[in-house]
């Protein structure tokens, strides 16, 4: 199969199922999608059963190597315009736990499921290395809020929680693909020498150093340039930021530093300097519009690559074991993940009662982690990271999401008795 056949392929189940939901099912896009998708799945492989010449396409999907379209475009593009998206003036008093939450949150989620599931294969008697595990950790850790969000107005609870909840959601992306990305880097290094202290602190530092300074340099460098242009000229604007995240993408992995963290620090400049006030709209509305599209597009087309991965992942009952284990494992380390840094902020700032509940529950699992785990360079073990990962995101979609609805009720009717 075709590199743009499997790309129109894509791009034609993503219309279908958004149009679906939108109109019979009318769930949450991200619940709605998972479902079409493995309904889909599902259906291919039984035909599959029934009719072995179908299974071709199957093997073909699993035969073609798309971790490096994955790696290069759709995460870049993903994580810049999650970034973009980013007001900071909108976060205003919720800046500080929004920032706590999507840093602190991220690395403690990162070492307690790493941690966890290493003892966890260990007992299934799966051998993965401790720092392939920290990189699952690492990699599951983003959270989808379009569906809580939708969930929160339905039931009109605070604007606050709305705000935590996309904030968090929006700046934990980047935080973890990085830290994901980094962490892969020293368990290669690691696979040649052990390495030593100084040598992990400045693989962190390159890393992570050199994507903030390139995403800062060309950031600025686009944000001018918009600011040059005229805001009725839209296709010279979209063309302007299209350049700058494939340029930063190209120069940040030419001198082996984080092209996502790039990617991240320059949706940032540009989302926040081009809208700013002193400037009036140095970047029009088509241009957030047309990035929205684009994760919006990216984001149906990786639930379908979910649908489809089903029928090429490993089919070991132990790795399924081992992905079911991860769900509540995953789920432990997100509610830590939220309680220490609230319980610590709670010093000098409240919270509402139902704040640790509601992050907690209400973090699903999106496109991203799938796209993370299929993009990583092959090694010792990707196989069952795959499957824990693929595992871990419909089950977060199907229970979380379809349950989110009742522990956002009771919180309104709670609210509603106290006033």
């Amino acid at each position: 199969m075709h590199i743009f056949d499997i790309i129109a392929l894509f791009i034609f189940l993503a219309g279908l199922f958004i149009y679906l939901n939108t109109y019979f099912l009318k769930l949450p896009s991200s619940i709605g999608l998972m479902i079409l998708a493995l309904v889909m799945s599902m259906l291919t492989f039984l035909s599959g059963l029934i009719f072995p010449e179908l299974r071709i396409e199957a093997v073909e999907l699993e035969e073609y190597d798309y971790a490096e379209v994955l790696y290069q475009v759709v995460l870049s593009f993903m994580l810049f315009s999650g970034a973009l998206q980013i007001d900071f003036k909108k976060l205003s008093k919720e800046r500080t736990p929004v920032l706590v939450l999507a840093t602190t949150g991220v690395l403690i989620s990162t070492l307690v499921i790493g941690s966890l599931v290493w003892v966890m294969l260990g007992f299934l008697s799966i051998e993965l290395d401790y720092l392939y595990c920290l990189v699952f950790g690492a990699l599951i850790s983003p959270t989808d809020p379009i569906a809580v969000t939708k969930f929160i107005q339905r039931f009109n609870l605070s604007k606050d929680l709305e705000i935590k909840i996309t904030g968090e959601s929006l700046f934990n992306d980047g935080v973890a693909v990085v830290l994901a990305l980094t962490l892969l880097d020293i368990a290669h290094a690691q696979a040649d020498h052990v390495l030593n202290g100084f040598e992990v602190a400045y693989i962190f530092a390159a890393d992570i150093g050199g994507g903030i300074f390139i995403g800062l340099f060309l950031g600025y460098i686009g944000y001018r340039l918009l600011k040059f242009v005229d805001n009725d000229q839209v296709e010279v604007e979209i063309l302007i930021t299209l350049a700058v995240v494939m340029v930063g993408s190209l120069l940040a992995d030419f001198i082996h530093v984080s092209s996502k963290q790039a990617a991240v620090v320059m949706g940032l400049v540009i989302g926040n300097e081009g809208k700013g006030e002193h400037v009036a709209g140095a970047a029009g509305d088509y241009v957030f519009k047309f990035w929205n599209l684009i994760e919006e597009s990216l984001s149906a087309m990786l639930f379908v690559l979910i649908g489809l991965e089903m029928l090429v992942i490993p089919k070991r009952p132990d790795y399924f074991a081992a992905g079911f284990f991860a769900v509540n494992i995953v789920l432990l380390g997100r509610w830590l993940s939220v309680f220490i840094p609230i319980k610590l902020m709670s010093v000098r700032r409240s919270f509402e009662s139902h704040t640790i509940s509601v992050l907690t529950w209400g973090a699903l699992r999106g496109g991203l982690p799938i796209a993370l785990s299929l993009s990583l360079t092959e090694f010792k073990g990707q196989d069952i990271i795959i499957t824990m990962t693929y595992i871990v995101v419909v089950c977060s979609v199907l229970y979380q999401g379809l349950t989110v609805p009742i522990l956002m009720r009771s919180f309104a009717s709670k609210t509603g008795d106290r006033n």
